[in-house]
């Protein structure tokens, strides 16, 4: 059998040999030089075929691994990854499905009974209405139904984020930021975002087989100078961007450097992918994206976090010269968005309940936002005041895997940095927090008490006694 064995650059502004390994074994993947479920060369034996350090290898092997495309298997060797074991990198755990847990982990909207009374009345509006079961029951036009696209338009408008171009119905902000991928990207491409950000993206950038660039953060958000750097040896083909709280950190992108981004874009023809699914009101929002460079800037949003995750409705704005293009992309995956749902949607929003509830999430997030740092200031945690996450750095000689695992045992599930750090970046030593999962302010205050509780004990790991 010949063995596979990558072709490597030599220089010294040529990225590290491991890097070159791993993304060689991403593109032998979507080229189908490698195949799902083959396996890799032993290490020591692709070591002395490219005249490496089996640490080396190892390396490499673990960081395609990272990006979910190999597995490895004790004893066995590292495969290919198939279908079924290319699983996402940060789990999903059912509202409700762990007896007495008090999940943390996701960005959920707070509980309130409104939100299942108004998919209810949509419902019900609909039922009655012979018009909209017919047109719910029929093929639409793959890019949203007009009407559907002109009330979800409006509804952006009234919540005060800036419209532009073709607005597409998606199936959340997921299926979106997937479809803007594939669209606009090849195999093997470079893509940029920041070194912590959205698992979402993670995945499916990983899914399509890109390659990710991690852009540091600072207080300001994005380092911009970092991205120039990065565009004069290698321009990405999109930067995708939550400028107004990154996910975890909850960071807000400076003004200044919007304006040096979308001048930054325009300067290497790159596109701005902009995702505002995680909600904040108008007060809380800089400039968008959207408004600063329209012609290349696609936007991102999502019913899931004001009115319920399941209904699956969101928003894509395009500039108009990508409209056939996203259109053919979305027809070949979905053909279109469900109708009915968008319907669904739509009846809701046009309710005053909309604005009722959507006022009361954020005045409910800043009390939890508020309530969540009082109690752990001592640990500087970071978030907006009316937003959805709190980061939270641990105290020095505290590894977030073993916090991780003593909140689990204690009742209540939190998230690991890992699933946020965008390529090869390090994973830093800190935990995020949702503070509008729990239930109730009961089963957050019970939740802060646990997580304090656990901070409190200091390193409990093995290690600490060697």
């Amino acid at each position: 059998m010949t063995i596979w064995i990558p072709e490597l650059e030599s220089g010294a502004r040529q990225a590290p040999r491991y890097r070159q390994i791993a993304e060689s074994i991403g593109s032998a993947i979507a080229t189908g030089d490698l195949s799902p479920g083959e396996r890799l060369p032993p290490q020591r034996q692709l070591a002395d075929a490219l005249g490496v350090t089996v640490g080396t290898i190892t390396r490499a092997y673990n960081e395609a691994q990272h990006r979910g495309w190999v597995q490895s298997r004790v004893g066995s060797g590292t495969y290919v990854c198939d279908e079924e074991s290319a699983g996402l990198s940060f789990d999903v755990h059912v509202e409700g499905e762990d007896n007495g847990m008090i999940d943390m982990s996701l960005s959920f909207a707070p509980h309130h009974t409104w939100r299942q009374q108004c998919l209810r009345d949509a419902l019900s509006e609909i039922c009655q209405d012979p018009d909209a079961i017919a047109m719910a029951s029929r093929y639409q036009a793959d890019i949203g139904n007009p009407a559907h696209r002109k009330a979800l338009a409006d509804w952006l408008e009234h919540l005060g984020f800036t419209t532009r171009g073709e607005l597409v119905v998606t199936q959340g902000g997921q299926h979106g930021l997937d479809l803007c991928l594939r669209t606009l990207t090849r195999p093997g491409e470079l893509v940029a975002a920041d070194a912590l950000t959205y698992p979402g993206f993670n995945a499916a950038v990983r899914h399509a087989y890109l390659k990710p660039a991690g852009i540091p953060l600072d207080d300001d958000g994005m380092d911009i100078d970092a991205l120039t750097r990065l565009c004069q040896r290698q321009v990405p083909r999109l930067v995708y961007i939550t400028p107004d709280q990154n996910n975890p950190t909850g960071i807000a992108l400076g003004e200044e450097r919007r304006q040096q981004l979308a001048e930054l874009a325009r300067r290497h023809d790159f596109w701005l992918l902009e995702d505002h699914v995680q909600y904040l009101p108008p007060e809380d929002r800089g400039t968008s994206l959207l408004e600063l460079a329209p012609e290349r800037t696609l936007h991102v949003f999502s019913t899931a976090k004001v009115l319920s995750g399941g209904l699956r409705v969101g928003t894509l704005q395009v500039p108009q010269r990508l409209r056939d293009r996203i259109a053919s992309s979305l027809r070949a995956e979905t053909w279109m968005a469900p109708p009915l749902m968008a319907e669904a949607a739509c009846r809701w929003i046009a309710s005053p309940r909309a604005d009722e509830l959507i006022a009361w999430q954020t005045e409910e997030q800043q009390y939890r936002q508020q309530r969540a740092s009082e109690r752990l200031a001592c640990y500087r945690p970071q978030g907006q005041l009316r937003g959805s996450n709190i980061w939270l750095p641990l105290p020095e000689g505290r590894r977030s895997s073993e916090v991780h695992a003593l909140l689990e045992s204690a009742g209540v599930r939190v998230s690991t940095p890992e699933p946020f750090c965008t390529g090869s970046e390090p994973a830093p030593q800190a935990i995020r927090l949702c503070v509008g999962s729990p239930h109730t302010r009961d089963a957050l205050e019970k939740a802060l008490e646990i997580i304090i509780e656990v901070l409190e004990r200091g390193d409990t790991s093995p290690w600490s006694t060697l």
